[in-house]
């Protein structure tokens, strides 16, 4: 057996168990943790190729790790099954899914009967940070709620953000980890006697009689309610180039359910697609485990996402370049796994400019170029005229922390239409719309010399909505003005305790200690670090930069504190010259990236769009040059969309051909979206026996 390829010392998350669940995957022995999926015991093993399609032999692997495609089908005890949300059994046989897998044989003789019929107030669709809210909220005032969730476990994408959280300290938990809120909202779920929840049960369809179909691992349920609540998340979007379709090419989203669940060593190499804030908080995510981030692309002129997010990841080494792309993905010489993704600057009408390629080895490539809501079911509820209520990235796409909100917000209106008497404090609206909004303004840094032993330097410049730092500090020394959204200031004497330095989620302050050499010719500094400190033993010299990571000089780091209050993260004193003590903001952990010289291309020009159908653009461009404007027709014509996914990922990658054609969206009919939304097995309709329900 091979060695494994796990994380044993990550700097936030506690280990795991050791595996010890055997199966086999093409005759191989595999070793996986205990309640692992499948997809996750496989990379583990390093396997990234799980199958070949029947249409063309195109190699099979992950993109979404997250239910929404079926990419990562492979074939568990003779039944193709999604290795993502598929878990291990001892003893379990999975092979690739190779070509198409044949039918099952029919060895049991199935009882047919009406499907298990369940009756509750409020039926919660999603159990993420928005739905959980929403429950608490609704479970306090003892109304009786039923949580549905397709995850082994409560939290939605809380339990992937090792980071801690922007947003109001007293509101939404910011300066908390999102992998702790999900606790916190996963106990108080437990003290709650009106709220059940239903997990591993996906929920496929909402009826004209106003009940919703739900797959649980008993089968088929049907689940009428006076209220329905959607918080159903959402899912990634996704690029056509040429290579898209490697293995080893997939969700920003799918890595850190790798990464930061199942604690999975991926990568050696990493490359990231789009600079909103999973691109970037995925780039961090990865230097934490011990992955290489070779640099990371965005088309627009700035980053999408946090300036402090960025700032971050630049200090450590990792280079970011605006107006560029992902020109194309390369497979291994004579292989299929991704090896190189060529990069290029692109001009205001988004086209490359020639003779700005450059071609860097990489082995994974993430892309994190936006979401889509997780919508159908709330479509299809409003379709029907039903009373339907939506929360968290359903009803509005934005960080987690505006998702909690609106969560708590949703639950007091609907207790308030069933009748329960309950108030929406007044500020709450205005607060659910300050934590939806876009990043603000950008300021200068001002980084003062004050004549005092020890203060802060805050090099937080942009206005989002985010004040741990305010509420840290034991003096009230720090302010935002008034607004959430202000931007930090600190007046006054400080007394050097460093709350600030350990709670700023975007580690973005740092304290100069200036009575620290006696001559004045060195200063000391104390720097937020949340990586494993083998990485800067005590006495090490470091490289330091400034706020965006422009080279300064040299450091030293003369002491670490770590204290459990500090929440994960050290507390690194670092000595540096006096003259350079205001620029220094942190230090590299890596040196510069390097380009190769460009290998002759191998990935075709005509790049896959329908991953599920493997659909190239060709093929699409071809039926709308023909006339077709109705996306029901293009499917019927080009089977784009017809796969498992049911266009989850490449209906938006359609339209912008149809774009590129210079068809306008007003002259395209929309694909009909029908019951049922997710992948559903036969057998789940029957049963070998009665149940109690008959």
């Amino acid at each position: 057996m091979t060695e494994q390829l796990r994380i044993h010392d990550h700097p936030v998350l506690a280990p795991l168990p050791e595996p010890s669940v055997r199966f086999t995957f093409n005759g191989r022995e595999i070793l996986a943790r205990p309640e692992e999926a499948v997809s996750s015991a496989l990379y583990a093993a390093g396997i990234s190729t799980f199958g070949h399609h029947h249409r063309d032999g195109g190699a099979q692997g992950i993109f979404c790790v997250n239910g929404q495609c079926s990419q990562c089908t492979v074939i568990v005890d003779g039944r193709p099954l999604k290795s993502c949300m598929t878990l291990v059994r001892e003893g379990m046989v999975v092979r690739s899914a190779d070509g198409r897998p044949p039918l099952p044989a029919d060895d049991v003789l199935p009882v047919l009967g009406r499907p298990g019929e369940h009756r509750t107030q409020v039926l919660i669709l999603g159990g993420g940070p928005a739905g959980l809210c929403a429950a608490v909220e609704l479970g306090k005032l003892g109304i009786e709620v039923l949580v549905i969730d397709d995850k082994p476990s409560l939290g939605g994408k809380l339990t992937l953000q090792t980071h801690q959280f922007f947003g109001s300290v007293a509101e939404c938990w910011a300066g908390t980890r999102g992998i702790d809120i999900a606790t916190i909202l996963a106990e108080q779920m437990k003290n709650l006697p009106t709220v059940k929840v239903w997990l591993n049960a996906t929920a496929v369809g909402v009826f004209a009689d106003g009940k919703v179909g739900v797959v649980t691992p008993q089968g088929y349920r049907v689940i009428e309610s006076e209220a329905l609540l959607v918080a159903l998340g959402a899912r990634e979007k996704s690029l056509s180039f040429p290579g898209c379709d490697l293995p080893g090419v997939y969700g920003a989203g799918a890595f850190q359910t790798l990464v930061n669940r199942d604690l999975v060593h991926v990568s050696k190499r990493l490359f990231v697609l789009g600079g909103g804030n999973v691109g970037l908080i995925g780039a961090y995510h990865a230097l934490q485990a011990g992955i290489d981030v070779i640099g990371l692309v965005e088309a627009l002129p700035e980053v999408g996402g946090y300036k402090v997010h960025a700032d971050k990841i630049k200090r450590l080494g990792v280079p970011i370049w605006t107006r560029h792309t992902v020109l194309r993905a390369e497979p291994e010489p004579g292989g299929e796994r991704l090896h190189s993704v060529t990069i290029a600057e692109i001009d205001k009408s988004f086209q490359p400019v020639p003779g700005t390629e450059r071609t860097y080895e990489v082995d994974t490539l993430l892309i994190a170029v936006g979401l889509n809501p997780c919508d159908e079911l709330l479509e299809q509820a409003k379709e029907i005229g039903l009373k339907v209520y939506a929360a968290g990235d359903t009803a509005e796409i934005a960080e987690a922390s505006a998702a909690i909100f609106s969560g708590r917000i949703m639950g007091r209106q609907i207790a308030n239409d069933l009748g329960a008497k309950v108030t929406i404090p007044e500020g709450w609206p205005s607060m659910a719309e300050t934590l939806r909004s876009r990043p603000g303004p950008t300021q200068v840094a001002e980084e003062p010399d004050l004549p005092q032993k020890v203060y802060p330097i805050i090099r937080c410049v942009q206005e989002i909505p985010c004040n741990p730092c305010e509420a840290a500090c034991p003096e009230k020394l720090i302010s935002l003005g008034g607004s959430i959204m202000g931007l930090p200031r600190f007046q006054g004497t400080c007394y050097g305790c460093g709350e600030c330095v350990s709670v700023c989620p975007g580690l973005a302050i740092n304290l100069v200690f200036n009575d620290y050499d006696p001559t004045g010719d060195k200063s000391l500094l104390m720097l937020p670090f949340e990586f494993s400190l083998d990485r800067v033993p005590l006495g090490m010299e470091v490289q330091t930069v400034d706020m965006v990571g422009n080279p300064i000089g040299t450091g030293k780091v003369v002491a670490i504190r770590q204290r459990p209050e500090q929440d994960r993260r050290h507390l690194l004193l670092v000595e540096v010259p006096a003259k350079d003590k205001l620029r220094v903001a942190g230090f590299t952990i890596r040196g510069p990236s390097v380009p190769v010289e460009q290998p002759a291309s191998e990935s075709d020009d005509d790049p896959i769009v329908c991953r599920c159908e493997r659909i190239r653009k060709s093929a699409i461009v071809k039926e709308i040059r023909a006339g077709v404007r109705d996306l029901n027709q293009l499917k019927a014509m080009s089977r784009a969309s017809m796969g498992g996914c049911g266009g989850k990922t490449c209906t938006d990658l359609v339209r912008r051909i149809f774009r590129e054609e210079g068809i306008s969206p007003k002259e395209i009919t929309p694909g009909t979206t029908r019951p049922l939304v997710a992948e559903t097995p036969l057998e789940a309709f029957v049963r070998s026996t009665e149940d109690s329900n008959g």
